[in-house]
C-alpha cells in the first residue's frame, strides 16, 4: 500500500498487538477515567476500542489502582498497560494483576535495584517495558541544561543499556517533548542509534485544536521517514479523539486505511450547493460501510471529478444536480437528495 520505506526495529509482542518488525503502525491511547473506578475506566477502554484503539494504558498512581486492574483487564478487549511512576512495587504488582505491558519513566524512576527487580519479573510474565521519556520530567524537576533531544535519548538509551545488563530485552522505547522540533530530533536520533521498536508522540500536546496539528506535523513527519511502529496522540479531552486523529494520520499517509474515508472540497463562490450539509448527509448514509474506499464530494465541476480522480467514487455538484463519478469517469446525474442514496448503490454495486 505504502511507498514509504520503514526504519528495520525488533518486534515486540504487547498481548496480541505485534510491535515492530513488518508489524503495522499501531494505535494507542490511554484512560482519563481513575483507574480505581473499574467500571468507569471499563467502559472508557471498551468505547477507546470500538473507535479503533489497539494498545490502551492506565495509570497506576497507587495501590489501589494496582488492586483494580484485575477487574479492569477482565473486561478489556485489548492490550492494558500499566503507566508506572516512581516506584517499582507498583509495577510488580501491575505485573502481577497480569497487564500486557508496563511503561516506566525514567526520569521518575532513579533506584536501580527496585528496575532490576522489575525487569527479571517482567521477563518472568514474558510482557515488554516501554522507555517513556518526556520532557516534563527528565531533568527531575531542575532546569534542562544542553540539548533536551540529546538529554532524552542519551536517558532512553542509558537505561535500555541497564535493562539489557539484567538480560531484559522486550524494549520498545518514546521521547516525548511538547515542542515538536525536540521530539522529530530526538527519534531521528533514537533511529540511528538503536533498532528497538519506537513509540511516537507529542506530549502535552495540548486541546484537540492544537494537538490535531501539533501530533499531524511531528507523528507525521518521522513516519514519512519510516520512522515509528506504535504512536499516541495526545489530547486533552475525550480520548477518543486521540484514535481518531491517529487513525486519520496513519490513513493519509496510506499506512493503514480504515474503511470509509470522505474527501470533500473547501467550497468557493462557484459552490451552488450547501456542501456541508450535503457531506453530513453522505456520512451518515455510509456510515455502515467497513471496507477501504475513498469517497469524494465536490462542490463544483472544476473540482471533481478530475481532481478526486484518486476516489473510488465521488459526486460533482453543478447548478442542477450532481455528477456521480468513479476514478474521475462520469456515471449519471442525479439530484441533489439523490447524492447519498446513489453513492451508496454504487458502493454495494462494486
Amino acid at each position: 500500500m505504502s511507498l514509504i520505506k520503514r526504519h528495520k526495529t525488533r518486534k515486540v509482542a504487547i498481548g496480541t498487538v505485534e510491535v515492530g518488525g513488518d508489524s503495522p503502525v499501531s494505535i494507542q491511547s490511554m484512560t482519563k477515567t481513575p483507574t480505581t473506578d473499574v467500571e468507569a475506566t471499563a467502559a472508557q477502554i471498551g468505547k477507546l476500542a470500538a473507535a479503533g484503539c489497539e494498545i490502551v494504558r492506565v495509570a497506576v498512581p497507587t495501590g489501589r489502582s494496582a488492586a483494580a486492574l484485575p477487574q479492569i483487564l477482565k473486561c478489556s478487549p485489548i492490550p492494558v498497560v500499566a503507566d508506572i511512576h516512581f516506584t517499582g512495587k507498583l509495577a510488580l504488582a501491575a505485573i502481577e494483576a497480569g497487564v500486557q505491558g508496563l511503561r516506566i519513566n525514567p526520569g521518575n524512576m532513579h533506584n536501580r535495584k527496585s528496575l532490576a527487580r522489575v525487569a527479571a519479573a517482567a521477563k518472568e510474565a514474558q510482557i515488554p517495558i516501554r522507555i517513556g521519556v518526556n520532557s516534563g520530567s527528565i531533568a527531575g524537576g531542575k532546569k534542562i541544561e544542553g540539548d533536551l533531544a540529546e538529554l532524552m535519548v542519551r536517558t532512553a538509551l542509558e537505561t535500555a543499556r541497564f535493562l539489557e545488563e539484567q538480560d531484559f530485552h522486550d524494549i520498545i522505547i518514546s521521547a516525548k517533548a511538547s515542542g515538536v522540533r525536540s521530539t522529530v530530533k530526538a527519534y531521528r536520533m533514537l533511529a540511528r542509534q538503536t533498532d528497538y521498536p519506537l513509540h511516537l508522540g507529542i506530549t502535552a500536546a495540548g486541546p484537540a485544536s492544537s494537538a490535531v496539528v501539533r501530533s499531524a506535523i511531528g507523528i507525521g513527519s518521522l513516519l514519512l521517514e519510516g520512522i515509528g511502529d506504535t504512536i499516541r496522540v495526545s489530547v486533552t479531552g475525550d480520548p477518543v479523539q486521540e484514535v481518531e486523529v491517529a487513525r486519520e494520520i496513519l490513513d493519509s499517509l496510506e499506512l493503514r486505511r480504515f474503511g470509509l474515508r470522505v474527501i470533500s472540497c473547501p467550497t468557493c463562490a462557484r459552490c451552488k450547493v450547501d456542501l456541508v450539509e450535503l457531506v453530513e448527509k453522505v456520512k451518515k448514509r455510509l456510515a455502515g460501510i467497513d471496507k477501504p474506499v475513498i469517497v469524494a464530494i465536490m462542490g463544483c465541476v472544476v473540482n471533481g471529478p478530475g481532481e478526486a480522480r484518486e476516489a473510488d467514487i465521488g459526486a460533482a455538484c453543478t447548478r442542477s444536480g450532481a455528477w456521480i463519478f468513479t476514478r474521475g469517469a462520469k456515471i449519471r446525474k442525479v439530484s441533489f437528495a439523490e447524492v447519498p442514496e446513489e453513492l451508496l448503490k454504487e458502493l454495494k454495486e462494486q
